[in-house]
């Protein structure tokens, strides 16, 4: 299996799979120097374990993270940084009345025919379990990358949609409520409506949306290698993602040219950022700011109908533990794949000399 790299200078390699022995990766590319605070990434990991809260998969992990190579007196030595994460708490025989047929809306059937051969456990690599080897190495790239801030919050759940522009949320609101949505009374509806959801066996989607500050002018690798381009790569990398907009997205055709385009101030900053911070594929120094749309978990707790190896149709029920709505725990997986791209193209720009 091919893949499994994400980068070119800032690049992470993740190995594991769901009921395995333990998840990992190998960050190679990050500067020496860096002071490493490994208690923050240890709390940025916590963010997106399992078991935190009643709206989330019950699967109790730990997720503790254990560093093994690239780090020296609490600072990175510029060589590989290993890492990784052990699971404790598989229960491999919740799946086992999948071993023989296909999930619906899973990876299940394309897995089995592509390399004939799968780890049904779970999901086994195709699993989002693998994200939280991400998590860790978009942790280091967030303390590499010191002054940009990458923040990221649940702006959606089903029909229930954050009408409130990023610029006038209070972002400190975020991680006090269990959805990760920066709106106290938004966020009580949309936990409630979660609960529901889980109650009926079923599962729901919703929106995540990314902010990111503090961005110098110049990342970013024109004609191919935009970075609006690598960061719609890196979102739709992640398990359960169906769509991508930055900037005004898709409501900007409804504008005309004169009304969409962003007029410029006497400093080079402009006064509307319809653009979203990124303007010819190169940042522009303005907020980078973009939505990822996640679709329902496919596990849903109910009886459906499939087909087995041999083709015949089969009746199966759901099983197992499962997120009813993945984007609470999903926030600070974008972060990380966002983090990532800023390291990557940050080192980028310093090679070109920008």
């Amino acid at each position: 299996m091919a893949g499994n790299s994400f980068g070119t200078l800032f690049r992470i390699t993740t190995f594991g799979e769901s009921h395995g022995r333990a998840l990992g990766g190998i960050i190679d590319g990050c500067p020496a120097g860096i002071v490493l605070d490994e208690k923050a990434i240890q709390e940025e990991l916590n963010r997106r374990k399992p078991g935190q809260s009643a709206i989330v998969t019950q699967r109790k992990e730990p997720d503790t993270v254990e560093i093994y190579s690239g780090v020296f007196e609490g600072k990175t030595t510029g060589t590989p940084i290993g890492f990784a994460i052990h699971n404790t708490n598989q229960k491999s025989k919740d799946y086992s009345h999948i071993k023989d047929s296909y999930r619906p809306s899973h990876a299940d059937y394309v897995y089995d025919h592509k390399y004939g051969f799968r780890d049904y456990r779970g999901g086994g690599r195709s699993s989002a379990r693998e994200t939280a080897s991400r998590v860790v190495a978009g942790a280091v790239a967030k303390q590499f990358l010191k002054d940009i801030k990458v923040t990221a919050y649940v702006s959606q759940v089903g029909r229930l949609k954050l009408e409130t522009p990023y610029q006038q949320l209070d972002f400190s609101e975020i991680e006090k409520n269990p959805v990760r949505c920066p709106d106290p009374t938004m966020a009580s509806q949309m936990e409630e409506y979660i609960k529901s959801i889980k109650k009926e066996g079923d599962t729901i989607g919703g929106v995540i949306t990314c902010v990111i500050q503090n961005v110098p002018i110049g990342l970013g690798e024109p004609v191919f290698d935009k970075l609006h381009a690598e960061l719609g790569k890196a979102m739709l990398s992640i398990n359960a993602v169906k769509g991508f907009e930055y900037g005004s997205g898709f409501e900007g055709v409804t504008q005309k040219g004169s009304e969409h385009n962003d007029q410029y101030n006497t400093d080079g900053t402009t006064k509307t950022n319809k653009s979203g911070g990124i303007q010819g594929g190169i940042s522009n120094g303005m907020d980078i700011y973009f939505s990822v749309a996640f679709k329902p978990v496919a596990t849903v707790l109910q009886g459906y109908d499939t087909i087995d190896k041999e083709g015949n149709k089969v009746a199966a029920q759901g099983k197992g533990r499962h997120d009813p709505c993945v984007v609470p725990r999903a926030v600070p997986i974008v972060e990380a794949m966002a983090a990532l791209v800023l390291a990557d193209y940050t080192l980028l720009a310093k090679g070109n000399k920008i």
